[in-house]
């Protein structure tokens, strides 16, 4: 080979796996639409998204501003593994005001919510995420410094606004 081509072909290779190690996947727009057209999920059907931590049903609790609150807390020690409680796609993975460190989940028929997170782990934007695999760590960001680490876990479905994850979720698994 010349040295014309084997330079084309030394600069062809690492485009392409410059390419590859891209951190934003394109948005499966396809992929997240069909997710939102199946059905939601039925009682006790999602595992506990912090396992081995029990809670309390603290759906429409009040909040700061009049807000009312829009899941559930799960109180464990900083650091502890959370996991998604469904398949689907991250399409949500940054920070907010409030929830601090986040993590969106479309699942079957509705979106999970996952705040107050100390940090990330493995899925990134727009990646498939397995029921069972760990997303996050417990934490205390957004507004929760000054409460004890926790996860603040929401559900919304797709055609009905937020929803009480409480009955949603099978503690034991």
């Amino acid at each position: 080979m010349n040295r014309a081509v084997k330079a084309f072909v030394l600069t062809a290779a690492l485009a392409a796996l410059w390419g590859c190690t891209s951190k934003t996947l394109p948005r499966p727009t396809a992929e997240i639409n069909a997710l939102r057209a199946e059905p939601a999920p039925e009682m006790q059907s999602l595992m506990n998204p912090v396992k081995g931590h029990k809670f309390d049903d603290t759906w429409g609790a009040a909040r700061s501003g009049g807000r009312r609150h829009e899941g559930v807390d799960i109180f464990a020690k900083s650091g502890t593994p959370i996991r998604s409680t469904t398949d689907g796609i991250v399409t949500k993975r940054g920070t907010n005001k409030l929830g601090g460190k986040v993590i969106g989940v479309q699942g079957p028929g509705a979106w999970h919510y996952y705040a107050h997170l100390k940090k990330f782990a493995g899925a990134k934007l727009h990646e498939k995420v397995k029921a069972g695999e760990v997303i996050g760590y417990v934490g205390d960001t957004g507004n929760a410094k000054k409460t004890p680490p926790h996860l603040h876990y929401g559900i919304y479905f797709t055609n009905g606004g937020a929803v009480n994850p409480y009955p949603l979720i099978n503690q034991e698994r």
